[in-house]
């Protein structure tokens, strides 16, 4: 089995059941779940604080933006193969070296001068911040327990969307008073608060744990429905991405919706990722598959919504908040199949689902910025958004029918004979 392991919520029944005698997460789980808040931050902080970097460092804004893809690169190499480099170490002593790689990284980033080594600084902080995520949501799996595994996802992953409801304006905020170095700097002291709870709250491995070879894991992978999962991940990313990214000027130049209102309607959208991200985990430990079908078929016809009417301010601000609240909701869910579903490779399953969002975002994003150029103008990157969550579509539907075949022949299996 992956060494990455913490005691389940059967171990700790007496301090995690409410007086009601339901079932309440662990402590740990919001920990992780400040974690990963942490780690979000610092992924898409620099674009509030963008002039601010590039004025400090005599670069151009396009120099100082690259340092939010390096960091997206990071995750995407970082996630898979950080969880191979730490297939010997517990799960524990993985999370506190990943957070401190990221209080150093950003240490250093506060007090950097030359370009080049702060960009080096990202990446190394953002293979750590892959490593965190993917063993965090095992961690936060395995505490909760098999009937609170994917709420407790949704918590951790709830941290993440609260990243751009509060983190970035608090990043920006605090760049306003002190600078933009000031921002890295109280990152990593938060960080580092984290690192005391980590320590204190995740157990150690017991004594009979065994550590897991590399050939387990990559055994792990030969599972059908973890790849389905795994392009789910990239597809349902990718395609909400593809409109974010270039939400702004589809808002201003198309909708006339006034620049003053923008952040306004991308705090919505934040709220509601934060709400849907939290639902969603809740109602994907006894309905994963409705959930991960149901939220990117609501999601294709928000986004075909926002094709046909960017041309309504209103319509466009209510479906752009719609449109946090579903698009990524499912995120939580699909990340808790891949844990399922890689069995031994449960921690590089994890690390793959990471990996797999990041991806979207890198591939579509690009995609999108060229339907700019093309007849649809501003309306391109809805409809590439609109086709790209269309084909999530696919395998989600083939993991449910391959969920209900194995359901029917259990069945049949244990059914008494006449």
């Amino acid at each position: 089995m992956q060494d990455h392991t913490v005691l389940t919520a059967p171990e700790r029944s007496g301090k995690d059941t409410e007086a009601t005698g339901s079932p309440r997460l662990p402590l740990v789980v919001y920990i992780l779940a400040l974690g990963t808040f942490l780690m979000l931050t610092t992924e898409f902080v620099v674009a509030g604080i963008l002039p601010d970097v590039a004025a400090d460092l005599q670069i151009s804004l396009t120099q100082a933006g690259s340092l939010i893809t390096v960091f997206a690169i990071g995750m995407v190499v970082g996630a898979p193969v950080m969880t191979m480099l730490t297939l010997r170490l517990s799960t524990r002593l993985t999370l506190i070296l990943a957070l401190v790689i990221f209080v150093a990284g950003h240490i250093f980033v506060a007090v950097g001068a030359d370009f080049t080594q702060i960009m080096l600084a990202r990446f190394i902080t953002a293979l750590a911040t892959g490593a965190f995520w993917a063993v965090a949501a095992v961690v936060a799996t395995r505490a909760a327990g098999p009937t609170l595994g994917s709420r407790a996802v949704g918590i951790v992953g709830a941290g993440g969307s609260l990243a751009t409801v509060l983190g970035v304006p608090l990043g920006a905020y605090i760049a306003q008073l002190v600078g933009w170095r000031g921002t890295f700097s109280a990152l990593a002291f938060a960080a580092a608060l984290v690192t005391v709870l980590i320590i204190r709250q995740v157990p150690a491995d017991p004594p009979d744990h065994t550590p897991s070879s590399i050939g387990s894991q990559l055994a792990g992978l030969r599972s059908a429905r973890l790849w389905l999962v795994l392009l789910a991940c990239t597809t349902t990313s990718g395609g909400v991405l593809a409109v974010y990214s270039f939400i702004t000027p589809l808002l201003t130049d198309r909708a006339g919706v006034p620049a003053s209102m923008v952040p306004l309607v991308l705090t919505g959208f934040g709220i509601g990722s934060f709400i849907g991200t939290l639902l969603g985990g809740r109602l994907g430990d006894t309905r994963p598959h409705a959930v991960t079908i149901v939220t990117p078929a609501i999601t294709t016809v928000l986004m075909l919504a926002i094709v046909l009417l960017s041309e309504s301010s209103w319509a466009m601000i209510a479906a752009v908040v719609l449109l946090g609240l579903f698009g990524l909701s499912a995120n939580s869910v699909l990340i808790h199949l891949a844990v399922r579903y890689a069995g031994t490779a449960a921690t590089l399953g994890s690390a793959l689902s990471v990996a797999a969002f990041n991806v979207g975002t890198a591939v579509t994003t690009p995609l999108a910025g060229a339907a700019l150029t093309s007849s649809l103008g501003l309306d391109g990157p809805a409809a590439v958004g609109t086709v790209i969550i269309a084909l999530t579509l696919i395998p989600t539907i083939a993991l449910a029918k391959i969920r209900r075949r194995k359901a029917a022949a259990t069945h049949t299996a244990v059914r008494p004979s006449n």
